[in-house]
This record gives C-alpha cells, sequence and structure tokens, in this order.
C-alpha cells in the first residue's frame, strides 16, 4: 500500500521506498551517525519505510532527519503496533502524527449499494481485511484468515512484554467472541476462562486493543439514576477474526438468531466507526445504553455538537420502540439499522 502510494505522487516529488528489513538501512539508523543519516535523507521529498519497528534507534534517526529538514515528509508503517510505537514515541513527541488504518470501509467499497448487499453475509463472516477480500475462494479467505489470527496475530501479541500464555490468550478471544455485545464482567470473566489473577485479564485485553483486535464501548449516560454508568462491552474491529478465532464459518442459515444478532451488532459499529474517519468526524464518540430496569439500546453517537442518534441494530427489520431513551434524550435521532437500510446510513 505504501509502496503504491509514493508510486503515484506526481513525477517531481523526489521519493524513497524502503523496509525496515533491509540490512543497510538497519546498519545507517543503528549506527547514529548523523551525517550519513542526514545524507541519506536529503535527496528526498518524501520516505517512507514499511515494517518500520524492525529498524534500531528509528526514533532518534527519524528525528535528526526532521530537525534539519522539517518540510520533508516521512511515513513509517508497521504490522507490529507495539514496537512501531515504542520506536517513535519518546524521541518524536510532537514530530509526528499516528494514523490508525482500519480495514475498508463498506463505503469504500466499489460497486453499488445493491452489488455490496449482495456480498454483505461473505463480509459477516470473512470480514473485511484487504487480502481476504482479494482472495477467490471461500476456501482460501478461511485459509488466509486462519494465518492471519495464528501466526500475525497472536507473534504481535505475544511479543509484546514477552507474554507466556497463548493458551489463555486465546480462551479470553474465545470467551469476548461469544459475547459480543453483552456487557463484560472481569471477574466472571476470569471464572470462564480458569483464570484466578483478574489484573492478567486485565492485562491481556488491553493489550488486544492496542493491537487493535478489539475496540471496548461504555455505556452513555448523563448521570440519570436509573442509567447503568459503569459497565463496558467489546466489539471485534473484523469479523472474519472473530469467526475465525471460534472456528466457524457457517452460513447464516445454519447460525443461531443470537450469533447473528452479534454479528450485525459488531458490524454496524464498527462501520459506523469507520464512517466517522472516513467523514473526518474525529470527535464522534459511540456508546451503548441500558437502565438499571433493563431498558437498552445497542449503539447510541454522540458528535461533538452534542447530537446524539440512537441505533437498534437488527439483521431483518423491525419496528422498536425507544420510548425510554427519547424520555432522557429527547432530542436525539434514532435509527433502526437492518440489512434493508444499512446502505443509506453508512452512505
Amino acid at each position: 500500500m505504501l509502496k503504491t502510494y509514493l508510486a503515484e505522487l506526481p513525477a517531481d516529488v523526489a521519493k524513497k521506498y524502503d523496509v525496515g528489513d533491509d540490512i543497510a538501512l538497519r546498519q545507517l539508523f543503528g549506527s547514529r551517525v548523523r551525517k550519513d543519516i542526514l545524507d541519506y535523507a536529503a535527496p528526498y521529498d518524501v520516505l517512507g519505510i514499511d515494517e518500520a519497528q524492525q529498524i534500531p534507534n528509528l526514533g532518534e534517526a527519524i528525528k535528526m532527519i526532521i530537525d534539519e529538514f522539517p518540510e520533508k515528509k516521512i511515513i513509517l508503517t508497521g504490522s507490529s503496533s507495539f514496537d512501531l510505537a515504542q520506536s517513535v514515541g519518546e524521541p518524536l513527541v510532537g514530530r509526528h502524527y499516528a494514523m490508525q488504518l482500519y480495514p475498508p470501509a463498506w463505503k469504500e467499497l466499489a460497486g453499488s449499494d445493491y452489488e455490496k448487499k449482495q456480498h454483505l453475509e461473505e463480509m459477516l463472516l470473512y470480514g473485511s481485511y484487504p487480502e481476504i477480500l482479494l482472495a477467490d475462494t471461500l476456501d482460501k479467505k478461511q485459509i488466509k484468515l486462519k494465518e492471519l489470527t495464528s501466526s500475525y496475530l497472536f507473534k504481535d501479541i505475544l511479543s509484546f512484554e514477552r507474554l507466556k500464555s497463548p493458551e489463555l490468550l486465546l480462551k479470553i478471544l474465545q470467551a469476548l467472541a461469544w459475547q459480543i455485545g453483552g456487557e463484560v464482567s472481569l471477574n466472571e470473566l476470569a471464572k470462564t476462562v480458569g483464570e484466578s489473577d483478574h489484573k492478567k485479564i486485565g492485562r491481556y485485553i488491553e493489550l488486544l486493543e492496542k493491537s487493535f483486535v478489539i475496540k471496548k464501548i461504555h455505556a452513555h449516560s448523563t448521570n440519570q439514576r436509573k442509567e447503568i454508568k459503569t459497565k463496558v462491552k467489546y466489539f471485534f474491529y473484523d469479523l472474519g477474526v472473530r469467526n475465525a478465532i471460534i472456528g466457524n464459518f457457517q452460513k447464516l442459515a445454519l447460525r443461531e438468531p443470537k450469533d447473528i444478532g452479534m454479528l450485525w451488532e459488531n458490524f454496524v459499529y464498527i462501520e459506523l466507526v469507520k464512517k466517522s474517519e472516513l467523514d473526518q468526524k474525529y470527535f464522534d464518540d459511540f456508546y451503548f445504553w441500558r437502565t438499571r430496569a433493563g431498558r437498552e439500546v445497542d449503539i447510541v453517537q454522540k458528535t461533538a455538537d452534542g447530537d446524539i442518534v440512537a441505533y437498534e441494530c437488527k439483521w431483518s427489520f423491525k419496528k422498536v420502540v425507544f420510548s425510554d431513551f427519547l424520555k432522557i434524550y429527547p432530542k436525539a435521532k434514532t435509527e433502526v439499522a437492518s440489512q434493508e437500510n444499512i446502505a443509506d446510513i453508512l452512505r
């Protein structure tokens, strides 16, 4: 992706593409020799380095270049978000902008709304990572997802802080995969996975969040006595990963209604998050809502201007009454997100 981006820049833009596993580049940056590093960067307007987390002293070297050539653009990408963040974080404080790349969003996919809806079930089962979307058979999609979850995903997470319990990590992910849209308690999760150390469970969940496998969503509340305030839920960034973790790629017709509901709620939530990013609504916040009496709304979107949209997620459309929510938030808009109208919601 980075190489393609650089190739598409205008011809009069001097650019250079490198990869972090290039021995010569690693030796250059690792040397900390300022003159050599600046000589490397001087001829180019844009520098792009893939797998940059593999380069020793990366942050210090990039700081030298930026301080000497503030007009240059330097793009660093990495499959290991942990290592890359650690490499550039402290030396580049105030000098860098971090961008999270989500899997492709619904509104980014090619084709008409009708054509995309024909592939909706496939997205619920196999997700939307680029190489999964491009795989031309379902068998190839499954193989690639299993490779992703068993190698890159776990290798990335377990390499951080030298964690030694891949079995526990898998149990936690499986437990979360089976309760999408449900409130998560560390105490109950610990019992489910057979681990008495709650802090360890919390640390693993935090790492899963930082590695962009799962995303936390808090309860929405304005200090009303009837509202739940402290509970959290977790959704998966990609449903293909979720289904690979539990080893289930069955078609929707063979699944329990509850599982279809979980998949759909996860899909709607993460696509709304992606849409906000693409629309540059960076300060939109997303919550769920529930009262102590059990009344609930699946997703609540709150904009920087304070506007509120409440979504109920129903795979097949049916009328939903939002009366309890509207009693507290009478100016809120409400929407039932179903397969019939999802194209309108995500446009």
